[in-house]
């Protein structure tokens, strides 16, 4: 039997990190001591506080069943008395908050939701790729929007021509931003909503590292200005504020019909997140504060310490505002690919090439902060041996 994928599936973008983790695993087998620096994922356990309460509620029989396709009454006005104190955004949880596996669930299916084919969807380049293999799979015809560093990477809404305007139904923004580790600001944050009322365009913030920030600059959530509740949702996610990536977990909030839109699918998809799993969301959020202001220590002082240490090599460090990423410009006479593979295999450091982001994330790499200060400082020794 001859076996052929969907168009949907041949149509998505080369998978570029499938050849960065063949080339690890060969110099894995060759014994080199490879430091990865290419993984956006916290390498420090979930604070212990958080995993008792799973392992509490998860000996309850009665926590066993089926979960709720939305979420838990109980989880939703958490989320919601949590989005209070933290942006000043009021929510009502019943209508406006629905618990996700994880932002990137959401952001993956809400264009099922809002998004017929041939509709477009306006997509930062480089963006998370979700964005681009949701709409590709809803039949949605993306249109990226270049993150320049001249912009301080926010895309240029004025660029986007006005036939791909009319017919654009969502529009992706995400800061503070995977892969530049660039902060919005509530200016921009305005022109959005702006933008998106004069085209009824529906705005999807993805906000999964507003907690990863430095000195107090405490990133704004794109509902907090005015009118963005009528035009946006937002999607929040625990795993990276709470070193929770494993657990899948998350909620997305904002305008009701939209919230109401992407439970409609996920009612259809799913069967929600495992009730233990928001018990301890809930705890984290209640009571995690602490915890992730020692989080946010943690990855200043390794921030502090690899943005000097390339930027004494001579390293054109392009973004660093939040996030655990940094965002690095690659010397002349390389393209991301060539430059990553280069580091891999003469230096046995592993980052990400920015084109895999997308076409405009070319001429950068990302580099994680997710490993211990003496891997960090072992990454710095070995750059500086660099030979370009």
């Amino acid at each position: 039997m001859k076996i052929e994928l969907t168009d949907r599936i041949r149509n998505l973008p080369p998978y570029l990190f499938a050849e960065v983790d063949r080339l690890k695993a060969e110099q894995i087998k060759k014994g080199v001591n490879v430091i990865d620096l290419g993984v956006g994922d916290p390498d420090r356990p979930t604070p212990e506080f958080i995993v008792k309460e799973l392992q509490k509620r998860a000996e309850d029989p009665a926590n066993h069943q089926y979960p709720s396709y939305s979420g838990m009454n109980q989880f939703r006005e958490v989320a919601s008395r949590w989005m209070k104190k933290r942006f000043g955004v009021t929510l009502d949880p019943e209508t406006q908050v629905v618990s996700l596996i994880g932002s990137k669930e959401g952001i993956a299916n809400i264009p099922y939701a809002f998004v017929n084919p041939g509709d477009y969807v306006l997509i930062p380049s480089p963006g998370y790729p979700p964005y681009t293999s949701g709409t590709l799979f809803s039949g949605g015809q993306p249109y990226f929007l270049p993150l320049k560093r001249e912009n301080g990477f926010l895309p240029d809404l004025a660029e986007i021509p006005e036939d791909i305007a009319v017919k654009s139904r969502l529009l992706h923004i995400n800061y503070p931003n995977n892969p530049t580790a660039a902060a919005a600001t509530k200016e921009f944050y305005k022109e959005v909503v702006a933008f998106a009322q004069k085209y009824q365009i529906i705005v999807c913030s993805d906000a999964a590292y507003a907690e990863i920030y430095f000195d107090g600059k405490k990133p704004v959530s794109f509902l907090e200005i005015p009118g963005a509740m009528e035009v946006g949702i937002e999607f929040q996610s625990l795993s990276k504020t709470f070193n929770m990536t494993g657990w899948r977990i998350g909620w997305a909030c904002g305008h009701p019909e939209i919230v109401a839109g992407l439970g409609k699918v996920k009612t259809n998809v799913d069967s929600g997140v495992f009730h233990p799993i928001q018990f301890a969301g809930m705890v984290a959020l209640e009571k995690g504060e602490a915890a992730a202001a020692e989080i946010r220590k943690l990855y200043k002082a390794r921030h502090t310490l690899f943005i000097s240490g390339l930027k004494k090599i001579g390293f054109d460090v392009a973004s660093a505002a939040a996030t655990f990423y940094v965002w690095v410009a690659i010397p002349g006479g390389y393209n991301s690919k060539s430059f990553a593979m280069k580091l891999l295999e003469e230096n046995g450091i592993v980052c990400t090439p920015g084109n895999g982001f997308g076409e405009h994330g070319e001429g950068f790499v990302r580099f994680s902060l997710t490993k211990e200060e003496d891997r960090l400082q072992e990454a710095l020794d070995r750059l500086k041996k660099l030979k370009v």
